[in-house]
């Protein structure tokens, strides 16, 4: 946990000292949910450093924000890559959101030396790693837009995916989600109660921060309908002469 001195509190993750894979190889990880509030504030100050500002301590990252109830310090390796190659890119002073959008479950592999250095010992141990969402207030905002026009069921699909075509996707997704159900589940209370969980997934997905998936596929029902009037004929070009 977090030294509440440092201002950590329950919204610090975990313990990132976590043991690191030989060679820089990628570990293996699996991915599950995680349930925190955002954390609003200005940002100001941000950097590498021992877990704690403790000597002893395994290397990390750290922000800190000023919060309407006093300064707060998140740690994680995870924040670094959240500031820097996120959507809006925060600078120091500005007004920031912070929120824990998954935890990662990671088998990493460990290395025992001797007094030379020689590795005499290797082993798989496993660790957590927390994947953070940074991002100006202004994008959080925008994000519970887009879900609660997810989670409306009287919204007009081909109007949302005109106003917000970054959805696309995700009715695409609920469409798909939909043609299973019809074919696989018989109850119609089932059915209903099936589709509920998935649109309510896609919408706190959107509304945490993660990305938004890319647009690949073609679905001639979201696309917005041409008015009319502005179609124009091909112009046919006139014959060589």
């Amino acid at each position: 946990m977090a030294d509440p001195a440092r201002g950590g509190g329950a919204e610090a993750p975990a313990r990132p000292g976590e043991p690191q894979s030989p060679g820089g190889a990628a570990p293996r990880t699996s991915r599950r949910p995680i349930d925190v509030k955002l954390v609003i504030g200005r940002l100001t100050e941000h950097g590498r450093a021992k877990y704690q500002f403790r000597p002893h301590e395994n290397d990390s990252y750290y922000v800190r924000v000023l919060t309407s109830r006093g300064a707060k310090t998140l740690w994680g390796k995870d924040l670094e890559r959240a500031l820097t190659a996120g959507e809006t890119l925060p600078k120091v002073g500005e007004l920031v959101g912070a929120r824990r959008a998954a935890r990662e479950t990671v088998t990493v592999t460990s290395q025992r030396r001797d007094a030379a250095g020689t590795v005499i010992a290797q082993e798989s141990q496993i660790a957590h790693r927390t994947r953070w969402v940074v991002e100006k207030v202004q994008f959080f905002a925008e994000r519970a837009r887009l879900a609660r026009r997810v989670r409306d069921s009287h919204a007009d699909v081909r109007e949302s995916v005109r106003q917000h075509p970054e959805l696309k996707s995700t009715f695409l997704s609920a469409r798909a989600a939909e043609e299973f159900a019809a074919k696989k589940i018989a109850d119609p209370g089932a059915r209903e109660q099936f589709l509920k969980m998935v649109k309510e997934a896609m919408a706190n997905s959107i509304q945490k921060g993660e990305p938004l998936p890319d647009v690949r596929l073609k679905n001639r029902a979201l696309e917005p309908q041409q008015d009319p009037k502005s179609a124009q004929p091909p112009r046919r070009e006139d014959p060589t002469r």
